[in-house]
């Protein structure tokens, strides 16, 4: 019952599936433990733990990135970080910089492709709590980020087992969907969280964005926001090549270990070229295609009690990995 998805009676509309979450889950439904985490170059990375880790070393962790300007208050984010609690596992969200709602100091920011931290963080968790079984699940961008890592690390991942949704793994055509029909709305809101986010960093701490306030309002798509901030800080060339260099798709061949990789045909935010050829993905990859579940929605049941199917489908897959010793 957990493997298929049946979309919420009545609500089967990408557009409904896509907004439902954030209607359905009005609350969070825990209050986390919170902890900032220093990292080399002097910045830092916001977490918000299920738990206080210190007291659950010996526990399953579970990993969470968020996608493009989210955070533990995504409906996403705190609902899975819930259903690893009532697992009886430790959850974590690790946060991207600034994504926390606090601006961060370097002239850095985050990106598809940036693995670095995330890298940092991992090892950062085997060295501070130990070696105990451990899975990562990444939403939208974070899903990207997490698969590119994957194919980085190959046998060297300090993961068992991991989960990507809703990914926007060809970058390039999904920026251009972005920018097509009532995808522009949801560009349009992502946008104006990037700026807003780029505003408190720029005000906080000037210069540390290659252009002024001045500039950054008068950008008006995700694509120009990557062509003069996320290319030029990252040293790529320009959007397109951002786009191209860091689309984990090409890269799954070299994904080792389990994977399971969630996508909707109705995704808003995508195209069908953020689909595997299933013949050429290795035997450790599980691809799962849902005709209905907009982007990062996946609601089902009824309207007088909505489920989030997410929530049963990522725990139960993960158990097999999380306690094999049980």
């Amino acid at each position: 019952m957990h493997e298929s998805f049946r979309p919420l009676i009545g609500a089967s509309n990408p557009h409904l599936q896509t907004l439902l979450p954030r209607l359905v889950r009005r609350r969070v439904l825990l209050q986390p433990h919170w902890q900032r985490l220093a990292l080399p170059d002097g910045d830092f990375v916001d977490l918000a733990w299920s738990e206080d880790p210190q007291l659950a070393r010996e526990k399953p962790r579970v990993v969470l990135f968020h996608g493009l300007e989210g955070s533990f208050y995504s409906p996403y984010a705190h609902g899975q970080l819930n259903a690893c609690r009532n697992k009886g596992w430790l959850g974590v969200v690790m946060h991207f910089r600034g994504c926390s709602g606090v601006p961060n100091r370097k002239p850095r920011l985050y990106h598809s492709g940036e693995t670095e931290d995330a890298r940092f963080f991992l090892q950062w968790l085997s060295n501070n709590f130990g070696e105990v079984p451990t899975a990562a699940v990444g939403f939208s961008l974070g899903g990207n980020m997490l698969a590119y890592y994957l194919a980085q690390q190959g046998d060297s991942s300090l993961l068992q087992a991991a989960v990507v949704i809703s990914a926007p793994l060809m970058l390039e055509p999904c920026a251009i969907r972005m920018e097509q029909g009532f995808s522009r709305v949801y560009q349009h809101y992502l946008l104006d969280q990037l700026k807003q986010n780029a505003t408190r960093k720029l005000l906080h701490y000037p210069g540390t964005l290659p252009l002024n306030l001045a500039q950054l309002s008068k950008l008006r798509r995700i694509r120009e926001f990557d062509e003069v901030i996320t290319s030029r800080i990252y040293g790529f060339t320009n959007a397109i090549d951002y786009y191209r260099r860091c689309s984990a798709l090409p890269l799954l061949p070299k994904v080792t270990l389990p994977l399971l990789i969630i996508h909707a045909k109705d995704d808003p935010f995508m195209t069908d070229k953020v689909i595997p050829d299933l013949a050429h993905l290795p035997p450790n990859i599980e691809y799962q295609l849902t005709e209905y579940g907009g982007h990062l929605g996946f609601v089902s049941g009824n309207f007088r009690k909505p489920q989030m199917w997410l929530e049963q489908r990522i725990p139960t897959w993960l158990t097999p990995f999380l306690e094999l010793g049980k």
